[in-house]
């Protein structure tokens, strides 16, 4: 099988505080209306902890300590042709007052426990609360 498109490197940063996890609805890019942890595109030369404390300054006005790797998940977006390998880091809240930096990316900014996530999720954090991951011992 050949294809000319290739997988993008995606990275998600998911934020503790307390019991709490910082998630932002999203607009005017794929999985619109979904909500989702902070995290974008890793770029060149980039690490994911570096991408993932960058995300969450860019899109949520909010500081991070203690990122470390959590899980990768493997997303295919088949309605938009987009196929994602997302790093999954995780880390603890250290400073900010959330809000929505990137207005054209994001609707709105919210703190949830685990058991009260709003609806509906974007498709790799879902991936990643279903035990679709690797290694799959990790969560």
């Amino acid at each position: 099988m050949s294809s000319t498109k290739l997988p993008r490197v995606g990275v998600g940063i998911i934020i503790h505080k307390g019991d709490h996890v910082l998630l932002l609805r999203r607009k005017n890019v794929h999985g619109a209306g979904s909500w989702s942890t902070p995290g974008g595109h890793l770029d060149f030369g980039e690490s994911p902890e570096a991408c993932a404390i960058r995300e969450a300054k860019e899109e949520a006005n909010v500081t991070v300590s203690n990122v470390r790797f959590r899980a990768v998940t493997n997303d295919v977006f088949a309605a938009e042709g987009k196929h994602y390998i997302t790093l999954w880091l995780e880390g603890d809240f250290s400073g900010g007052e959330p809000r929505v930096n990137a207005a054209y990316e994001m609707a709105e900014v919210g703190w949830f426990t685990w058991d009260a996530l709003p609806q509906p999720l974007f498709l790799p954090l879902q991936q990643l609360l279903d035990g679709n991951h690797y290694p799959p011992e990790s969560l």
